[in-house]
């Protein structure tokens, strides 16, 4: 089960009920050492120091509340697959997707099983087939006519299940067997492409470029694929990837976050010198 993105989209959320921390500020630690600094009876007298001491107070108790949401706050599960005890209870068609069994497909679907049968979960046997990295499996339910744009509860597809897991493999399989990269997915009404800059998978988004995923795409916490990749990402040599591959697609570099936050304020102020470079060339502000 892969909880990266919710786990990441969790602390966005986190931090952005809290309007007192301006974009700027820097960790809380940071504000509670600079509020320390300011607070000093010897400069400012005791009426200062006093002012001061509650507002340290109440940096301290929402700083306190933060923490205890983060860590303890149930985490956002992004993606589903099946657990070991569904597994465990899965026949005809979901069982043969989750073993592989490309002939046991066939079989079964010539007899007469149909192949987008959900489960509980609404996950078709190519859902099952894409989780669980069954490549055979899936090229045999896409030419036995599976839905290939299935949504399963959580409004995940097989393309989105794929480019979060970086199977290359099932994402060209997928796309070849008719899944589009334009399907609106999970509960962030996000994109294949968005979950992709997110986890830095940079290749992965290189294909779904080319499959003509949505480059501008919004997604209801404000954020496009580009601006993923810089404030979910780590800076690294694959979000940076992934940042020139949505740049050189045309990637609109002045599409704001909610809090009017353009990609390349935000690469500077993460101190992401190559992506603000990569931005720069191409004239953002």
């Amino acid at each position: 089960m892969n909880t990266k993105i919710g786990v990441d989209l969790l602390k966005l959320k986190i931090w952005s009920m809290w309007p007192w921390v301006p974009a700027s500020a820097g960790t809380n630690v940071e504000r509670v050492h600079r509020t320390i600094s300011r607070s000093s009876p010897r400069k400012r007298g005791p009426r200062a120091a006093q002012i001061d001491s509650r507002m340290l107070n109440r940096t301290l108790t929402r700083a306190l509340a933060l923490l205890f949401v983060a860590l303890l706050a149930p985490p956002v599960i992004a993606q589903n697959a099946p657990t070991r005890q569904e597994l465990s209870v899965y026949a005809g068609l979901h069982e043969a997707a989750a073993k592989g069994d490309a002939a046991e497909i066939e079989r079964l679907i010539k007899d007469g099983e149909k192949p987008n049968l959900q489960d509980a979960k609404s996950r078709t046997p190519l859902h099952v087939a894409a989780f669980m990295k069954q490549h055979a499996a899936a090229r045999a339910l896409l030419r036995l006519g599976a839905n290939p744009n299935a949504l399963e509860i959580e409004r995940y597809d097989i393309v989105t299940i794929a480019a979060v897991a970086n199977d290359i493999e099932m994402l060209k399989l997928a796309l070849e067997g008719g899944a589009s990269a334009k399907n609106i997915t999970s509960r962030y009404d996000g994109t294949a492409l968005i979950a992709a800059s997110h986890l830095g998978h940079a290749e992965a988004v290189q294909i779904l470029i080319a499959a003509k995923a949505p480059l501008n795409h919004v997604n209801n916490l404000g954020l496009t694929a580009l601006l993923e990749a810089i404030v979910l990402g780590n800076g690294g040599a694959n979000h940076t990837a992934t940042v020139r591959a949505l740049v050189e697609a045309n990637a609109d570099v002045n599409l704001a976050d909610r809090q009017g936050n353009t990609p390349l304020q935000l690469a500077r102020r993460r101190g992401y010198v190559e992506m603000a470079r990569i931005l720069e060339n191409a004239g953002a502000r």
